[in-house]
C-alpha cells in the first residue's frame, strides 16, 4: 500500500550498510517525496541519492550540530514539512545522534514513522550461530581500557548474547579486555564488512580471536558477538566470590589455584578472580 508522506512527519529511513541492493523500494519512494533529508554526512548520502536518482535537498544533522539543528527541524515539521532522517548506514537512531531528534519530535507530539531496512546488529546475529532468542546490543564499548573493563565487569553474569560495534584501531584492545573480564573460553563471532565485497564471519573462542588478530591487521567495520554466560553456572556477587576464595586459601590452596578452580566453575576470568584474591587479607 503506497501513501503520500503525511505533513508534519519525521520519517526514520534505513539505508544500506554496504550493499546498495539492500535499499528498499519504500525507502527510495519516501526519500523522493519528502521536503528535505536530514543526513549525518551530506556528501556520503549525496552519493546514495544520486545512485537512486533522488533530488530532494539535504540538510546536515550530526552529533556536533544536533543541539542547534533540532530546533530548526522541529520548526519545519511544525509548519507541516516532511523530513526524512538518514544515517551513513543502517537504521537511524541506533548508535548515532538520531535518537535526540526522534525524542524531541515525540516530546513535541510530532509523528515519527519508521521505514525499516538493513541493520548491522540483526544482520550479524542472523548468521552468527549464537542464540538469538534473547540478546543485548551495547553499541560501542568505552574507548579507554579502564572504563571498558569496568563496563564489561557489569556484564559478566549476563546470559544473553552480547553484541557490540568496534572500530579496527581498538579491536585488539577490546578482544584482550573481553578475554580478561568475560573469560577467554567464551564463544566469539567477529563479523566484518557486512554485506560488502569482503564480508567475513570469523568464529571461535575469545582466546582464538586474540591469536587470530595478533598477525592479522584489523581492517573495516566490526560487529562483535559474544556468547552469554551459561545460566547453569553460578552467578556470585563479588563478596561471595571473595568468601569462596578465602575459604580455599585457608585450606592451603594457593591464590592462583583457587582462582583457577573458581573460574572453571563459574566461567569467570581467572585473571579477574586472581586480582580479587590479591585483595583478600588473611588474619594472623
Amino acid at each position: 500500500m503506497q501513501t503520500e508522506p503525511r505533513p508534519g512527519t519525521l520519517y526514520i529511513v534505513a539505508t544500506p550498510i554496504g550493499n546498495l541492493e539492500d535499499m528498499t523500494f519504500r525507502a527510495v519512494r519516501i526519500l523522493q517525496a519528502v521536503d528535505m533529508i536530514a543526513a549525518e554526512d551530506t556528501r556520503h548520502t549525496g552519493r546514495l541519492l544520486q545512485h537512486f536518482q533522488v533530488k530532494t535537498p539535504q540538510v546536515s544533522y550530526y552529533e556536533h550540530n544536533s543541539n542547534s539543528r533540532i530546533p530548526e527541524l522541529l520548526e519545519h515539521l511544525e509548519y507541516g514539512k516532511t523530513i526524512a532522517l538518514v544515517s551513513d548506514a543502517g537504521m537511524p537512531g541506533i548508535s548515532d545522534p538520531g535518537y535526540e531528534l526522534i525524542k524531541a519530535c515525540i516530546d513535541n507530539n510530532i509523528t515519527v514513522v519508521p521505514i525499516p531496512g538493513a541493520s548491522a546488529v540483526i544482520t550479524a546475529l542472523s548468521a552468527a550461530g549464537l542464540p538469538t532468542d534473547r540478546f543485548i546490543f551495547d553499541g560501542f564499548l568505552p574507548g579507554k581500557s579502564q572504563k571498558r573493563q569496568e563496563y564489561l565487569t557489569s556484564l559478566q553474569g549476563e546470559s544473553r548474547t552480547l553484541v557490540f560495534y568496534e572500530s579496527p584501531h581498538r579491536l585488539r584492545d577490546t578482544l584482550a579486555d573481553l578475554g580478561e573480564i568475560l573469560g577467554s573460553d567464551r564463544s566469539l563471532v567477529i563479523a566484518r564488512e557486512l554485506t560488502k565485497l569482503y564480508e567475513e564471519f570469523w568464529r571461535g573462542t575469545i582466546a582464538e580471536g586474540i591469536t587470530h588478530y595478533q598477525d592479522k591487521e584489523p581492517q573495516g567495520e566490526y560487529t562483535l558477538l559474544v556468547a552469554g554466560n551459561p545460566p547453569s553456572k553460578p552467578q556470585l556477587t563479588e563478596t561471595e566470590l571473595k568468601n569462596e576464595l578465602l575459604s580455599m586459601i585457608k585450606q592451603g590452596i594457593s591464590r592462583s589455584q583457587a582462582s583457577r578452580e573458581i573460574a572453571k566453575d563459574t566461567g569467570l576470568s581467572r585473571r579477574y578472580l586472581y586480582q580479587l584474591a590479591l585483595t583478600i587479607e588473611l588474619s594472623s
